[in-house]
């Protein structure tokens, strides 16, 4: 049953997510089917709530009651999962393996499903604290469990707020990369006073006029997802070398998207922004190094830079 299970994780993490596969391979064997396994359940999730196949074309919202069922349904799996129930679904069958292996918790996952939550109500954030909080449900609350899965203490909460770092810098990175693909899907995760900043018309924003605007906030999200970057190497000096090593690929090549989208500037909707496979070798090679290195001093610096720590991001009690 395991093996089936880290079988399908493995197909839906190559399918899903290419650049977290090729950094997955890092690990140690136990890890690296953990992670996958853990990957499928947070895939499947995503799929569900956007009625997606393996981040494809987001699908449409339909009726309005259709996004409150997509959620209870995540929910329900989720719950069953963790009572160590079969689900009739290998995704989160997969987290109730990974979960009994390595002590995840509800409350856990909890934190992620209210990300999915938020994108069933088709929500949209007013500021920038809102954006942060979505990405806290969405990738930082993932990244959290994704430190425990690689043998962080549930109660060493410096380095899980460090993993939750790489999860928003990821997130950032893809909102950043993806506004055309969520424009289509009239989504829009840039806060509405970023826009009113600007004089962008609510749902106009990826029009050929506003393009050159578009461009700036890109630029904007991909300056705040090298401050939480930086915070995030901090916290992988503390992990095992494999791991270690690992974390820091995915974060030079998720890095790399976010400097791309930056560098082309008002075209980088022309044509998704990707990291093609030489890049991806050539992090991997860069990664090992860096795991050897004492973390550089100015990524301390570029650590204090962030506006917003996972403690901020909890603390937080505002209804988005």
């Amino acid at each position: 049953m395991r093996d089936a299970l880290v079988a399908h994780a493995r197909q839906s993490i190559l399918h899903g997510s290419k650049s977290f596969a090729a950094a997955s391979h890092l690990f140690d064997a136990a890890t690296r089917e953990r992670v996958w396994l853990l990957y499928a359940w947070c895939r499947r999730c995503d799929d569900i709530a956007d009625a997606q196949d393996h981040g494809g074309t987001l699908g449409t919202q339909g009726t309005p009651g259709d996004g409150a069922e997509r959620f209870a349904t995540i929910r329900t799996l989720t719950a069953r999962a963790f009572a160590g129930e079969a689900t009739g679904d290998p995704a989160f069958d997969a987290l109730g393996v990974v979960a009994r292996e390595t002590g995840l918790t509800p409350a856990m996952a909890e934190d992620v499903i209210a990300g999915f939550a938020l994108d069933a109500a088709d929500w949209h954030p007013r500021s920038e604290a809102d954006l942060m909080r979505y990405c806290w449900h969405v990738a930082g609350a993932v990244g959290v469990m994704m430190a425990v899965v690689m043998g962080v203490a549930p109660d060493d909460e410096d380095t899980l707020d460090r993993a939750c770092d790489l999860g928003l810098a990821f997130q950032l990175a893809n909102i950043a990369r993806d506004l055309a693909e969520d424009d289509a899907a009239a989504r829009c995760y840039l806060p509405a006073e970023w826009l009113a900043e600007h004089d962008v018309p609510p749902g106009e924003q990826m029009k050929p006029p506003y393009r050159a605007t578009m461009a700036r906030l890109a630029a904007r999200l991909c300056e705040r997802a090298q401050a939480h970057r930086c915070s995030a190497r901090i916290g992988a000096a503390r992990l095992a070398p494999r791991q270690r090593w690992a974390i820091l690929a995915a974060a030079g090549i998720y890095g790399e998207i976010a400097v791309e989208v930056a560098r082309r500037g008002k075209k980088a909707w022309d044509s998704r922004t990707v990291v093609g496979k030489g890049r991806k070798i050539a992090w991997i090679g860069k990664a090992a190094v860096q795991a050897l290195l004492p973390v550089p001093r100015p990524c301390y610096a570029g650590a204090e830079t962030r506006r917003f720590t996972r403690r901020d991001l909890i603390a937080m009690t505002r209804p988005l």
